[in-house]
């Protein structure tokens, strides 16, 4: 009996959308019967029982709707994409860091060097996942710097399905290894709603972290929606010795853990896709591989960096290394022969004969832990790739490999910093407090960052970083893609303009499924990439791009491609330079740039001044562009964005209480104790014999607080960026019975609400903290600085007991529990709110320095 009911069901809803011709395998209505879907609504309307229902199961005939699958001969699918990797990163091309792994696919498959990325990491994956702009979705910027505008909530909607769920509903499995940025950052608690993780958005299976980046030496880490630590027990003996603080370097010692997530993710992608491919041999898989590197914190074994320190790559210095590598790029043939170099930014980085001998041997240090990083990421992606061969499936699967979700990273500074954590909070720690961390440097001890001459040199042949949408050094990342069944012009250059919002266009075309124009009821968005499948052919190597415009927006720097035209934005800020007053008009604001691609490939001949027509023409497109896609409102602001508030489970409550212990909940929906006046207070039991433990703690090793109980003794402990610690402590352990245990914090400041007029100057002040026991005061104490804009956010609040990291190894390592009873905990937040004469002062300030009130 065939499925006419059910045909006839979906054909009615598929006026505007071709019905692709139905599959059936099996006999209809058996167990063992297959279909595939039309596509165009998901998931497919319920097909009509086919079988014959009487009275008794004996004169019944039973029917088994038909199990749905891909069309015949779907490829698998392995969708890989690094972090923070610019164009000169690997060796395919020119770079000096082996890659074999992706130069396997290269050699197999086809190089392409014009695929566009947005400038940074959360709306790149957004855009990737979804094949539409990251400002239709939700993502114009990365989810911690989220505001309430339809472009930049960091909402993907329901109107904007991804491929997996496109995928997963049309019969394939579906998963997401490594980083996932695309969660809002108050949705990332274990109290859900679980919408927006990957679980939620068609990836049947996740194993990774939620957020922009993460220890990979014991990072938070979610199986699905539940945290694991499977870390634990894998330690290692690792010591860093900080007891002399005039030490040059402070030595560490010991053996590093036995655990590293960059090898884990991988052993738990084969471990599924082994499983998949078991249990039902038929069933496709699509396989979202996407690493944390090399992403900060760079952290590599120890194996590899003595691999990369032995290759001696970078002992000239990075003005010397980006020449090698021009050079690399030309003899390989993946850049245009006749392209010139841009100057060296003397301004911003110093040249490397300038520098100390110290400053040379910490940046060298640096560099080799960063490529030791990419180095190992690729070796563990070719173990992914290596098991599709195990299985015998790799002929047939499309492996597409992104260097990068954009340009690489600059937030380290000019100097490079031990702790990203420090940047965020805009403090560059010198060489001589750098070097200090020499040995420690990619050990779990550091959150390591490398200077940004060195990011500059990996950009090449373009300039500029990481953040800066309007510089090909931000967009223009490179890919490779094999599928021996279809790919056979083996080792070919691609240079067709594409972007990651095509690749889903390109999957969907060759797979044989169209996208859905409903989803669960709802009407989609269109796909807003283009299918870049037309260029696997060799008779199309030269054909031209099909992408014909494409805008890019990043924090108020943009620019707009344009049919070989680029329309560009001077920059105006360098990416660690995120902590002074924005352009209150990136629109207009702005000194423009003209290149035409066809002749100064890497952006480096500016003719604006020759061609103010085409100018005007393109900044007019680009406005269509930006109505069209969500940009507007611009905001060129950066880390008030962080600072800013966004929604949170504890937004709008001044008094939070806690009866039990609680671990894991996220810096997005942790109580927010910066910039502002706040009460804790602990009522616990102390047992006979006393105790000790964590009361609670938010952040970790590289920025936090904690309050707990040491040798019996209450102890406040804030850890300013792993530079100093400020302790309140009581001068006698607790006697057995219950206690009352506060900590007031009186803070000076004007707080966030400054940030609303262009000004800092609420943000990172002093104040006053006091400690007391049962009501009688036993520590006070002034902070002259706090921490003015975010903690560590792979790090959460807890309450009982510490996870991954502490705020102080000299006081105790995790999991630290608490050995009292918890009774009850309390945390009282007093914001510091702006009277009318702070405001007018605030908006003259505004006035004076000619931004204007709006």
């Amino acid at each position: 009996m065939k499925l006419m009911s059910w045909m006839a069901a979906i054909a009615a809803l598929a006026i505007t959308i071709p019905v692709m011709a139905q599959q059936e395998t099996g006999k209809p209505g058996s167990p063992s019967a297959t279909t595939t879907i039309p596509g165009d609504q998901l998931p497919p309307p319920a097909p009509k029982f086919g079988g014959v229902i009487k009275e008794g199961a004996l004169q019944s005939t039973p029917w088994w709707p038909p199990r749905v699958v891909p069309p015949k001969d779907a490829p698998n699918i392995l969708l890989i994409m690094t972090d923070d990797a610019g164009f000169a990163i690997n060796s395919v091309f020119g770079g000096v860091i082996p890659t074999p792994s992706m130069e396997r696919i290269a050699e197999n498959g086809l190089r392409y060097n014009r695929i566009m990325s947005t400038a940074l990491c959360s709306p790149t994956r957004a855009a990737l996942i979804t094949g539409r702009n990251h400002h239709s979705v939700g993502f114009g910027v990365i989810a911690e710097q989220a505001t309430g505008f339809p472009g930049y909530d960091s909402v993907i909607g329901v109107d904007n399905a991804t491929i997996g769920r496109i995928l997963r509903d049309n019969g394939y499995a579906t998963s997401w290894f490594g980083k996932n940025h695309n969660t809002p950052t108050y949705q990332a608690s274990q109290v859900g709603p679980f919408t927006q993780w990957p679980t939620g958005m068609g990836f049947d299976y996740f194993y990774g972290f939620v957020g922009g980046d993460a220890n990979q030496w014991g990072p938070n880490l979610f199986r699905n929606t539940t945290q694991i630590y499977p870390w634990i027990g894998h330690e290692g003996s690792l010591k860093m010795d900080r007891s002399d603080p005039n030490a040059k370097i402070w030595p560490v010692t010991g053996k590093e853990p036995s655990w590293n997530l960059v090898t884990a993710m991988a052993d738990d992608a084969i471990d599924w896709m082994t499983r998949i491919h078991q249990t039902d041999p038929s069933q496709p898989i699509f396989l979202h591989y996407v690493p944390g590197a090399t992403h900060a914190p760079h952290h590599p074994t120890k194996e590899w960096v003595d691999k990369i320190h032995a290759m001696h790559l970078f002992d000239d210095g990075y003005e010397k290394l980006r020449e090698r590598i021009f050079e690399n790029q030309k003899k390989l043939g993946v850049i245009p022969p006749d392209q010139k170099l841009t100057p060296w930014p003397k301004d911003i980085l110093p040249p490397w004969d300038s520098l100390s001998e110290d400053a040379k041997k910490l940046y060298i240090r640096q560099v080799e832990v960063f490529a030791a990083y990419a180095a190992y990421n690729d070796h563990e992606i070719g173990r992914v790739i290596q098991a599709f061969e195990d299985l015998g499936r790799l002929d047939n699967t499309i492996v597409i490999y992104i260097n990068g979700d954009n340009g690489t990273s600059a937030e380290g500074g000019p100097e490079g910093t031990f702790s990203e954590v420090a940047f965020f909070n805009d403090v560059l720690p010198p060489i001589d407090v750098q070097m200090k961390y020499y040995d420690a440097w990619g050990t779990e001890f550091a959150y390591n960052h490398m200077s940004a001459g060195w990011s500059w040199a990996f950009d090449t042949p373009f300039d500029w970083f990481k953040q800066n949408a309007s510089r090909l050094g931000g967009v223009n990342q490179n890919m490779v893609i094999s599928w021996p069944k279809r790919i056979k012009d083996k080792g070919a250059l691609r240079q067709q303009f594409t972007h990651v919002i095509d690749v889903v266009p390109t999957l969907l075309e060759v797979i044989g499924i169209p996208a859905p124009e409903y989803v669960d009821g709802i009407k989609q968005k269109p796909i807003e990439g283009t299918s870049f499948a037309y260029t696997f052919d060799a008779k199309n190597a030269k054909a031209e791009s099909r992408h014909k415009t494409q805008y890019f927006e990043m924090m108020g720097q943009w620019g707009l491609y344009h049919d070989g035209w680029l329309l560009s934005t001077k920059v105006n800020r360098a990416p660690w330079q995120a902590f002074g007053e924005a352009n209150t008009d990136p629109l207009n604001n702005q000194t423009f740039q003209l290149y035409n691609l066809n002749e100064s490939w890497n952006q480096s001949e500016d003719i604006a001044a020759q061609h103010p027509d085409k100018v005007k023409q393109l900044r007019a497109l680009f406005v269509e562009e930006a109505k069209k896609y969500q940009v507007f409102p611009m905001n060129a602001s950066v880390a008030a964005r962080v600072a800013a508030e966004r929604p949170s489970l504890t937004a709008g409550r001044n008094e939070l209480v806690y009866t039990r212990p609680m671990t894991g909940t996220p810096q997005g929906d942790a109580p927010f104790l910066l910039n502002t006046s706040y009460t804790i207070t602990a009522d616990i039991t102390v047992p006979e014999g006393g105790a000790e433990g964590m009361i609670a703690t938010s952040g970790g090793r590289f920025a936090g607080w904690g309050f707990y109980l040491l040798k019996g003794k209450p102890v406040f402990n804030w850890n300013l960026l792993n530079l100093d610690w400020v302790r309140w402590e009581a001068p006698q352990a607790l006697a057995p019975g219950r206690h009352t245990i506060e900590f007031d914090f009186e803070y000076d400041g004007l707080g966030l609400g400054t940030i609303a007029y262009n000004s800092f100057a609420g943000v990172g002040k002093g104040g006053t903290g006091t400690l007391k026991v049962d009501g009688k005061v036993v520590a006070t104490q002034r902070m002259e600085k706090t921490i003015p804009i975010i903690l560590q956010w792979d790090e959460s609040f807890d309450i009982g007991s510490d996870t991954i990291t502490g705020i102080d190894d000299s006081d105790y390592l995790p999991p630290f529990p608490l050995t009292a009873k918890l009774n009850k905990l309390t945390i009282n937040v007093d914001r510091p709110e702006l009277s009318p004469e702070d405001i007018k002062k605030l908006e003259a300030g505004m006035k004076k320095a000619g931004m204007g009130i709006q």
